[in-house]
């Protein structure tokens, strides 16, 4: 099994720390525990309490009754059982990947997107096939091309909805039509999901819609808690089962702090929900305002959602841009080229208010520099 370098997690290890205006990060400006507590006007003082009488032993290896039960509420038809928890989305990936996926299967992943959903497959010995999203279908792929694609011996379609980077988001008629598609093979289809729209228009997780969806998601984006490093997989019983076994080779348990987290966050998920709203459409608006004012920048706008993929006009490779702003202005983003994309770049705009203002304007600095 040999993995290449994962692009983005590479420039971000690299450089993160070296920045004073960070406005590539996708999750939503994370939650302290003082503001979680504020926000679910949860006591702090029973919190500690238990947290200090608690033995700090493995807790429960799928994840507290508590848990399980608040996350197959966020679905439609999804009971207890068929709920693993993981650690984080990027585990639910891993998992579900080493769990299904074998030498010599058809793999067919939505491109660019997070790096596992092809880069696993193909370290496992699958054949991969990239279904390419395409800035004129507003960062949408082409559903005809994916029929070119698909074969008879498919065995699993990735897609995440809404997309990193672009903030793309296929609705409930577009995921019809998918699944669709795959059903004519029996395919898999695995969607990662940590990108939650706020958007009015219904957008239904993929196990809700399909009796061979995969749902994975996680605390880190839309809820704000990626420290917590909670994330699970939603799946048919079938494969639950199947991931049962394999999850005993990759993961115990989470902590018992972090169930803890993760049940007090999804307790009161409407609030969480509605705060991270607030500062989507907030930062959108402001984000909104500067490209309509720089010249030099244009984006399909994303939905909402905490990533956006925005065109830039640079006279020189991406990456070498990006550095310069990083050294000479501490705005730090990721540069397309990472995600094979050249003169565009990651801009996660759900950070401080305050962060993107003064990021974006030293933005347009350098732009016009």
């Amino acid at each position: 099994m040999k993995l290449p370098r994962f692009g983005v997690e590479e420039w971000l290890n690299s450089h993160e720390r070296e920045a004073v205006y960070d406005i590539a990060g996708v999750s939503i400006e994370a939650l302290t525990l003082q503001e979680l507590f504020e926000l679910t006007r949860e006591s702090e003082t029973s919190f500690y309490q238990e947290l200090l009488t608690k033995k700090l032993n493995y807790g429960w290896i799928e994840g507290s009754p508590e848990f399980k039960k608040a996350v197959s509420q966020l679905y439609e038809s999804v009971t207890e059982n068929q709920i693993l928890q993981t650690n984080g989305a990027t585990g639910a990936n891993m998992l579900v990947l080493y769990g299904l996926i074998e030498p010599g299967d058809h793999v067919i992943s939505l491109y660019p997107t997070y790096q596992q959903l092809y880069d696993i497959p193909k370290s496992l010995g699958a054949d991969v096939d990239l279904w390419q999203v395409r800035e004129e279908n507003k960062w949408l792929p082409d559903l005809a091309e994916l029929r070119q694609l698909i074969r008879s011996n498919t065995k699993m379609i990735c897609i995440n909805n809404a997309n990193n980077p672009t903030g793309a988001v296929m609705d409930d008629d577009y995921l019809r039509e998918l699944i669709a598609i795959a059903r004519s093979c029996g395919a898999y289809i695995l969607a990662d999901e940590v990108y939650r729209p706020f958007t009015d228009t219904k957008v239904s997780s993929i196990i809700d819609l399909y009796e061979k969806g995969i749902s994975v998601n996680s605390l880190s984006k839309t809820f704000s808690l990626p420290g917590i490093r909670v994330g699970w997989v939603a799946a048919c019983d079938e494969v639950t089962d199947i991931l049962r076994d394999y999850r005993d080779y990759t993961m115990i348990c989470a902590g018992v702090f972090d169930d803890m987290v993760a049940r007090l966050a999804l307790k009161h998920k409407d609030v969480i929900l509605e705060r991270n709203r607030k500062i989507i459409r907030q930062n959108l608006e402001i984000l909104d305002k500067w490209i309509k004012k720089e010249k030099k920048a244009s984006y399909i706008r994303p939905a909402e959602v905490p990533t956006s993929f925005v065109k830039l006009e640079v006279d020189c490779p991406i990456e070498e841009f990006c550095l310069t702003l990083l050294k000479n202005y501490g705005v730090l983003l990721v540069p397309g080229n990472r995600f094979e994309r050249e003169g565009y770049v990651r801009l996660g705009y759900s950070c401080k208010k305050e962060t993107l203002e003064k990021g974006l304007e030293l933005l347009s600095l350098c732009l016009n520099e």
